[in-house]
């Protein structure tokens, strides 16, 4: 079987894709892309926008965070990480959802812009209040996106919440932090966390002896 490589930076989104392959179990390669390499030819050649993550798989390149879950998932069966029939209404709802008003309702509040309530229509996630509102009512009915069963679709759900949480971009409410704790009880949350926190406490090492 191909193997992965990983291309990432340890503060930025590929700590999303390091807790999915961790979660996969498969063996993988990783390349530690620093800010001022992701606009070289080599790595734009991986990814055109300059971003990480990326894996690639074989002759095969997987960008955006949600897809690298989406697709680790579906690669690598055996994990058990993907949808069983009754649970793909909910997966790919909540992925996507994820993927789309979540992200943009937190990026756009974050950086101080929301759209006129007579703009909202226009917008596909309406407003950022209703964005949370929406989460707080699903994770307040179960304790995990499918359901009682941990899928991919938590891995970037959970960790929109875990960051947004973190620094202040999605309020605190009781069901993101009970749902926060059991994401981070997870042993593969914890093998991918510690392996990007000494990623980064080697860059910046590296960064303080120049």
């Amino acid at each position: 079987m191909a193997r992965l490589t990983f291309f990432t930076n340890p503060q930025s989104r590929g700590r999303i894709a390091r807790w999915m392959l961790e979660e996969v179990g498969e063996p993988y390669d990783t390349e530690i892309i620093g800010y001022d390499r992701m606009k070289d030819a080599a790595y734009l050649a991986v990814n055109p926008m300059g971003k990480v993550p990326a894996i690639r798989h074989g002759d095969h390149v997987v960008t955006e965070a949600a897809a690298i879950c989406a697709y680790l998932a579906d690669v690598f069966p055996d994990a058990g990480l993907g949808p069983r029939d009754d649970e793909k209404a909910d997966y790919y709802r909540w992925l996507f959802y994820a993927a789309g008003p979540v992200e943009q309702a937190v990026t756009n509040k974050a950086v101080g812009w929301e759209p006129s309530e007579d703009r909202r229509r226009m917008f596909g996630y309406g407003s950022y209040e209703t964005v949370i509102d929406v989460l707080d009512h699903l994770l307040g009915g179960r304790d995990f996106v499918c359901g009682d069963r941990f899928t991919a679709a938590d891995v970037y759900l959970g960790s929109a919440i875990l960051w947004g949480t973190q620094f202040g971009t999605i309020p605190t409410r009781d069901s993101f932090e009970a749902y926060k704790q059991r994401l981070t009880a997870r042993e593969a949350f914890t093998r991918g966390w510690a392996k990007d926190d000494e990623a980064a406490a080697a860059i910046n090492q590296q960064t303080e002896t120049q």
